[in-house]
């Protein structure tokens, strides 16, 4: 949820959707800083967030870090963007920041996820660890975008030595552009099993739930609307009617509007997977 106007907006927002839980950004995610958080801001932040109930509440990085940038220079000023959006979340009482993890830019896979850790573990000295969550999400793997393979996260992972602090988000478009074909329980299963293989089943923080524009293996990042995408409703019921996963959110990140009726198309797309659900 949007966060313009202040933060009271994106519970209230939340709420008028039915949402349970909720994703915002502590800064503007196109921009590489922002004014300081003040005490104002931080007041309306726990006051929306006592009064409305909404939980757990994670913050989505903004785009532009690169921890894998093949410049010092980029690396640095990634670093010092994360640590902002860590310690802005700590402020605010935000559980969790998801982050993509970074683009080698030719470099190759194993170059970058050397560069990936090395920076996490700079970042994880200079912030509260145990105040907020680091959490690394899938990738489609658009370019040169590390991430993709589930062994890429496990690598990061297993090269830091802030490890235990780390958990993943999955992103049900990035996987199934990925390659990870979640349509058939067959296959849902291969994902868990592979997640379960890797020692990441018991890191999954959060999913972030959209059906995807563009086919299994395409590694196009193009959100659709639940159901509506190549991944379809079936997709959908593997992981909402599974008990592994009970208590971790599912965030909607499909796109924002209004269907034919004028019904917020957030609260359609939350529907349609609560009546998934078959218990």
């Amino acid at each position: 949820m949007s966060v313009a106007g202040g933060f009271a907006n994106a519970f209230e927002a939340g709420v008028k959707a039915g949402c349970d839980c909720l994703q915002i950004f502590v800064k503007n995610q196109r921009q590489w800083s922002a004014k300081p958080l003040d005490d104002a801001a931080i007041a309306e932040y726990r006051e929306a967030a006592d009064r409305t109930g909404l939980t757990p509440v994670v913050a989505h990085a903004s785009y532009l870090p690169n921890l894998a940038s093949p410049e010092k220079a980029n690396r640095t000023k990634s670093e010092e963007a994360l640590v902002d959006e860590l310690s802005r979340s700590a402020q605010l009482g935000v559980d969790a920041v998801v982050f993509h993890p970074g683009a080698h830019m030719g470099d190759g896979v194993e170059v970058g996820i050397e560069r990936i850790a090395a920076s996490i573990d700079k970042v994880a000295q200079r912030v509260d660890t145990e105040a907020v969550q680091l959490l690394l999400e899938t990738t489609a793997g658009q370019g040169s975008a590390i991430g993709y393979e589930l062994g890429h996260l496990s690598a990061i992972i297993d090269a830091c030595d802030c490890g235990d602090w780390l958990g993943i988000c999955i992103d049900t478009c990035h996987i199934f552009a990925a390659g990870y074909d979640i349509r058939t329980e067959d296959g849902y299963e291969r994902f868990v099993d592979e997640l379960t293989e890797l020692s990441l089943l018991d890191r999954v923080v959060c999913f972030h739930v959209n059906d995807s524009m563009k086919e299994c293996g395409s590694r196009v990042d193009r959100h659709d609307h639940i159901g509506k995408g190549k991944i379809g409703k079936s997709g959908f019921e593997f992981l909402v009617n599974d008990k592994r996963f009970t208590q971790v959110p599912r965030i909607l990140e499909t796109p924002k509007g209004v269907d034919g009726r004028g019904t917020d198309l957030d609260r359609v797309n939350l529907n349609r997977l609560r009546k998934l659900i078959r218990s």
